[in-house]
Parts: C-alpha cells; structure tokens; sequence
C-alpha cells in the first residue's frame, strides 16, 4: 500500500475523477497522527488525509487505522444536521484499501485559532463561535439513539485520548493517580452526545468571519464535558505560555462559556462543572502525557503541573477561579 504524499495525490485525486491536472500539491503538518496533503489548481482546493497506525511520538502510540472512517461518517453525519456556528468540510471521498480520505478544503488565507493568538490576536469572535458550534453539536446530537448506534463505540477515543493522556499520565504521576481514575470512571457514565475529542484552537481555521472544524478521529458518543474543558485548557496553557496575556486568555474562556451555554439542552447544566474536572487531568497530561505541548519551556512545564496538581487537591469553582491561581 503506497503512502500518500506531495508527489502522488493527483493520483488519488484521479482514481476518483477529481480534478488532477496543473495541481500545486503541498504537505501539511498532519498532527503526529495523519498524512495530510493539500491540493489546490484552478476553481478546485482540497485536503487529503491518510491515517498512520503508528504515530510520530517518542513514547510508542498506536492507533487502528480505520478511525478515517469513522471521521468522515462524522462530518457527513453532522453536515446533515444544519448545526449552527462553524462550517464543517464537506467529504469528497473515501477509499478504504489505502485508509485515506478528501475533504474540502478551507478557502487559501485561512488561519489556524492557534496561530492567530500566538500572533497576538485577542478578537472574542472565534472563542463564540468555537462555543457556539460545540454547543450546537451537543444539542444536534443530545441523546439521539443514532448518533449512539454510529459512534458508540469509545476504541479510538481510548487509543487517542484515555490512555495517552490520562492513563500514562497517571503511570507518571502517582500523586495524580487517583484523581485521573476517578475522573475517567464518572466520565465514562455521561454518555450523553458526540464529542470531538480535539477541540483545539489549532482544529479551528479561521477565514474572514468564518470558522471551519477539521479533525474529527477522535469522534465518539459519549462525555461533552471532555471538549469543553480540552479548549478551557488550551486557553489556561497559553495564559501560562504568554503571562501578559492571561487576563486576555480568561476573557476568552468566558467568551467561549457564555455561547456554550446559550447552545446547550436546558437539561445540560451539569456539563461546564463537569469540564473543569477534567481541565487539570488534561493540563498535568500537556506536560507528562504522550504528546507534551510543544511550546511550554520547562519552567512553563513545571509552573502547569504545579498549578494542575493544586486544582486536583482544591478544585476550583469556575474558570475564573482556575485562570485567576
């Protein structure tokens, strides 16, 4: 089986009969978990993904392949669904036998949420719409018996998230051992909605007044409390990473909160406090989990797991309380 690249996605592209000819074929980054190619030409912008198995990691990772699939059902599945907020890329194939999907691509210029922020961007619009199009996938998806039936099954989000992140972290970290079991044993009970399982500024591309949500292998049926406190924590981390900025990262938090709340069931009170259980797990994960956060220096490193281990010992009663220790 041939690995996709720059060099031959035309031929993907023309195995099924989309446009191959005069195309300017680049590499993208793909995370540590895919190879992504973006392919432009003339009227014509998409993105080709092939999953790896083995994933670019120091620490061995592993995950089943076929989690593509299970992205693309996803993003057809809510594509259908008329939710409100983000836009989310349409699949132009599948192909199984090479594990490798296309999808639209976001128009050229777009931004990941990430970079704008690092480049000192503090406009509320993203935060809002980040909250407003999570909110919106809950609803779409709130106890809905097909949306259980499709993405019932929690394997990849176990590969990817449960134990890289939390399991390993707690090898790691006896002082938060029992904290992180507890946490995964209540998660495991909210079995309410999809979940994203990426929420990430770096999954939110941002063009004009548009925001587009890309990545979806992590895609399950179960806990939303996990995708609301996955972006609370890329938040805290950068208030961490650009101190000068943590009142500007908390604005955005509460930003982010307040469209979340607007979108959700009337009977989803309990997601947000929910969320900031999960928030130290996380950030204690971003720096002795499997994928550390690339741009926390170590003193960044130990001032995060400090914080995350005290918010384990004194929870915290709001995100303003965990932006403000």
């Amino acid at each position: 089986m041939s690995e996709l690249s720059a060099e031959n996605a035309a031929e993907w592209l023309s195995r099924h009969d989309l446009p191959a000819d005069n195309l300017r074929c680049s590499e993208l980054g793909g995370g540590i978990s895919n190879k992504v190619v973006l392919a432009e030409g003339a009227g014509f912008r998409a993105v080709l993904k092939q999953s790896l198995g083995q994933l670019r990691t120091e620490a061995g990772w592993h995950s089943d392949r076929e989690r593509i699939f299970r992205e693309a059902a996803a993003m057809r599945w809510l594509g259908g669904k008329g939710c409100s907020g983000g836009r989310i890329p349409g699949i132009l194939f599948e192909e199984p036998s090479t594990f490798t999907i296309a999808m639209e691509a976001a128009p050229a210029g777009a931004d990941m949420w990430k970079t704008r922020l690092f480049a000192g961007d503090r406009g509320a619009q993203p935060a809002r719409t980040a909250g407003e199009t999570l909110g919106s996938m809950i609803s779409a998806s709130w106890l809905n018996q097909d949306a259980e039936i499709i993405f019932g099954d929690q394997t990849i989000f176990k590969q990817l998230r449960l134990d890289p992140y939390y399991r390993y972290t707690a090898s790691c970290q006896p002082a938060a051992a029992e904290y992180i079991s507890d946490l995964i044993l209540r998660s495991a009970t909210r079995r309410v909605s999809l979940v994203h399982g990426d929420w990430s500024p770096k999954n939110l591309l941002l063009h004009d007044d548009q925001l587009w949500v890309i990545d979806w292998e992590v895609i399950h049926y179960g806990d939303p409390s996990f995708d609301v406190g996955f972006l609370l924590n890329h938040l805290l981390m950068k208030s961490i990473a650009m101190p000068g900025q943590a009142d500007a990262m908390e604005s955005l938090a509460d930003v982010f909160l307040e469209a979340l709340r607007a979108e959700l069931p009337a009977d989803a009170g309990w997601i947000v406090p929910a969320a900031l259980e999960h928030l130290p797990a996380l950030l204690l994960a971003r720096v002795h989990g499997k994928s550390p956060a690339e741009y926390l220096d170590p003193a960044m490193r130990h001032r995060a797991a400090s914080l995350a281990l005290d918010l384990m010992r004194h929870p915290a009663a709001s995100a303003e309380e965990i932006f403000s220790r």
